[in-house]
């Protein structure tokens, strides 16, 4: 795979709950031990990492997968030429890597990251 997929985010209401919900489902070890109480999900192996969190204020429920590109801007660039519409243009994640956000033909959002 070109540019691999390398992380997830699910999010919700109820951050909390979700975060024991996919823990006991799975059997994840869901770290919250940061000011955001993100839900940190490490990658087994195999599989990718990820995070279970609660949605933004006036956000619903949503599931995005993460893709890691070498130019956020130029990915979605190309994203708009297909018919796509970009949801957030890059920003830094404090400690982690830049990304962005797309939405794609069917409304969709799909992330984007630099490493």
């Amino acid at each position: 795979m070109a540019q691999p997929v390398v992380h997830f985010e699910v999010h919700g209401k109820d951050g909390k709950k979700l975060q024991e919900f996919y823990g006991k489902l799975f059997d994840w070890n869901v770290d919250t031990n940061n000011p955001m109480s993100y839900g940190m999900v490490a990658a087994g192996e195999g599989g990718i990492g990820g995070g279970i969190t609660q949605a933004q204020p006036g956000g619903g429920p949503m599931v995005t997968f993460y893709v890691n590109v070498p130019d956020l801007a130029a990915a979605l660039a190309r994203a708009e030429s297909l018919g796509g519409k970009t949801v957030m243009p890059p920003m830094a994640v404090p400690g982690g890597p830049e990304i962005a956000l797309f939405s794609d033909l069917e409304g969709n959002v799909i992330g984007l990251s630099k490493m």
